[in-house]
């Protein structure tokens, strides 16, 4: 196996991103553990990937048949599960800074003291939540992108205290899977975040306040920007309460300009939270 994957892998958190980051770290040759809360659950999380996996072989994506890269999936119902010599942990929970730093300081007692640990948050302070670690040299920021397997980003984020030989390490794993890396020191929101938030809420000022329809708002980014997705529909993909809890640090951290409209705040009290529910600021019928 390239010394560029990771020997073993443990994934804490099988949902959406979760399940795309086993998926790649999988493919790449790796026995990937993933932490879900039951067998249900994880059933759920195998058939999603078996799904992506089935969608990849029919473009002549996949390096190895499905079945042998689903192979390389193992479920556990708790961290301390998680393989003792695994080299890297990767916590993808929801965007709750007191569940991810709890489940990080469980899974830190349970593996070697060489062990990389990694959070996928994509705003959280890094640096706090390595306060509930006892190794925060072998701690950083592995910013996934959603789809994962498809995105070609991992946005390595960096406090004071990780040490030089684990960036190494990220930077090599992040090469392993076939994607490109983006070194950002620790601040709120990281870079991607910070720019596709301001960008998605002036977005929804501008629906507010009755500029344009959701598709023209989007056409204009598609079309005279290039942007391969518009600001609202990457909205209703994220998730409309994802994006607000995001805006809400973000406004607690940098100030008014990343205060929430009130009409993000109104879609999420209605339930109208995108994909995930069938309606945001577009209806979804998959």
């Amino acid at each position: 196996m390239s010394a560029a994957v990771p020997r073993g892998a443990g994934v804490i958190g099988g949902g959406r991103m979760g399940a795309g980051i086993a998926q790649s770290f999988a493919t790449a040759g790796a026995a990937v553990t993933v932490v879900e809360q039951d067998e249900a659950a994880a059933a759920k999380v195998r058939e999603r990937v078996a799904g992506s996996l089935e969608r990849a072989a029919r473009r002549g994506l996949l390096p190895a048949p499905p079945e042998e890269i689903l192979g390389r999936l193992a479920f556990v119902g708790d961290v301390s599960g998680l393989p003792a010599d695994a080299d890297l942990v990767v916590e993808a929970v929801p965007e709750n800074a007191g569940l991810k730093a709890r489940l990080l300081a469980a899974a830190e007692r349970v593996v070697g003291a060489d062990t990389v640990l990694a959070t996928n948050t994509s705003s959280l302070s890094v640096t706090e939540l390595s306060a509930s670690l006892s190794r925060p040299g072998r701690f950083l920021g592995m910013h996934f992108f959603n789809p994962v397997p498809a995105s070609a980003l991992v946005e390595l984020v960096v406090p004071d205290a990780t040490e030089r030989a684990v960036v190494d390490l990220a930077l090599a794993w992040t090469a392993g899977l076939g994607k490109k890396d983006v070194v950002v020191r620790d601040s709120p929101g990281f870079a991607s975040s910070r720019l596709g938030v301001a960008l998605g809420l002036e977005a929804i000022r501008m629906v507010e306040e009755g500029v344009a329809a959701p598709e023209a708002i989007d056409d204009a980014m598609t079309l005279g920007y290039k942007h391969p997705m518009g600001p609202l529909r990457l909205t209703d993909l994220v998730g409309l309460d994802v994006r607000l809890a995001i805006a809400e640090y973000l406004h607690r951290t940098l100030g008014e300009r990343f205060a929430p409209p009130a009409l993000l705040r109104e879609k999420v009290a209605r339930g109208e939270l995108g994909r995930s529910t069938g309606q945001g600021f577009y209806t979804w019928n998959d």
